[in-house]
């Protein structure tokens, strides 16, 4: 166990649910004895017109928080909160990480901003290990926590950790990777200037101290039209706003893998009824390290560890356009309705 306590804290969203199934029980065999508090925050505030819209919202809701009671039932770590959107609770989490009375609740885009924060600041320890609850992890390190909390106390200039991006090559090689320095070759370790929310461990007291505040930045014009058009608040996502004061500060995230066997992640990008019904065995092959050559080197899964076909086949440029189509139309749809009763759930503190 580290010296210093450490919160797992997950953020789970209806949408989630036929992941979170699988993998909610993965993160614990992975960090369950590493860490101790296991928070898992529960969003319920809509999304009204993106990609992060989850259809069959009850049901999914439903079988989400049988998921949480279950795991909670199971493991004295575990703490299910929802998070809240009262302006209090807001302006807490504002006050907290940027300095001010108010932030976004959601991203232009429609992704969470004051979810995320708000899960960090529920956190009872300081040193939080934030995960999207659909990450996965390979390598099986039960050191990694603590190899991770040293680093953050060591140097200042790393300002989060994350696990070694998708499994290791060889030659420590990896691909659609941008703006990384390696620092260390045997175990590999790369120092990052951006920040990616789907993992991260960071000392939350470096904010509530005031020696940190995340910039709240705005999109560049396609991007306001988009938060127009979706009837989502004009300003770019966490991860983004937190890359800006990284690179205001001259901070850095440093991915490593640590002492063999080590740690490292891997994300599914897409989503799709053959990815639900095969998860299980994707999360025992990469729990035993069972990975083709072609995944390693590469932090997003893959073919041929996974075959991505039916997406890709619903992936054409006309099928695209129409999930455009519908959420600009869900989107007006709310912003008609704000106009009439004026209001706006959306963006308003």
């Amino acid at each position: 166990m580290p010296s210093n306590p450490v919160t797992l804290q997950v953020n789970l969203h209806p949408f989630d649910a036929p992941h979170a199934v699988h993998t909610l029980a993965h993160h614990i065999r992975v960090f369950g004895e590493q860490v101790d508090e296991i928070l898992f925050t529960l969003d319920l505030h809509p999304t009204p017109a993106s990609r992060y819209r989850a259809d069959d919202y009850a049901t999914r809701l439903r079988d989400l928080r049988a998921l949480l009671g279950e795991l909670r039932s199971r493991s004295p770590k575990v703490r299910v909160v929802e998070v809240r959107y009262d302006k209090g609770s807001i302006r807490e989490v504002a006050r907290t990480f940027v300095g001010r009375d108010w932030l976004p609740k959601k991203a232009y885009n429609g992704s969470p901003f004051h979810a995320y924060l708000f899960g960090l600041r529920e956190a009872t320890h300081d040193f939080v290990l934030h995960l999207d609850s659909d990450m996965m992890f390979g390598g099986g390190s039960s050191s990694w926590v603590a190899e991770a909390v040293e680093h953050l106390r060591r140097d200042p200039r790393v300002l989060s950790c994350s696990p070694y991006p998708g499994p290791p090559r060889s030659d420590r090689r990896l691909f659609n990777a941008s703006e990384l320095r390696r620092v260390s070759t045997d175990p590999p370790a790369h120092e990052f200037s951006t920040l990616s929310t789907r993992v991260f461990l960071l000392d939350r007291r470096r904010f509530e101290r005031g020696e940190l505040r995340i910039p709240l930045c705005q999109p560049n014009l396609a991007g306001r039209a988009t938060a127009f058009i979706n009837y989502t608040p004009p300003y770019l996502a966490l991860e983004d706003c937190m890359t800006a004061l990284m690179k205001d500060r001259g901070l850095v995230r440093l991915d490593f893998l640590g002492t063999p066997p080590g740690l490292w992640s891997l994300h599914p990008v897409y989503r799709s009824e053959r990815f639900y019904r095969e998860l299980p065995r994707l999360i025992q092959r990469i729990e035993a390290g069972d990975v083709p050559d072609a995944q390693r080197g590469h932090y997003d899964l893959k073919e041929p560890f996974f075959d991505w076909s039916d997406v890709r086949a619903r992936k054409t440029v006309v099928a695209r356009i129409g999930r455009r189509l519908n959420w600009a139309a869900a989107g007006l749809r709310l912003r008609l309705h704000a106009l009439t009763r004026k209001t706006d759930p959306t963006s308003s503190p």
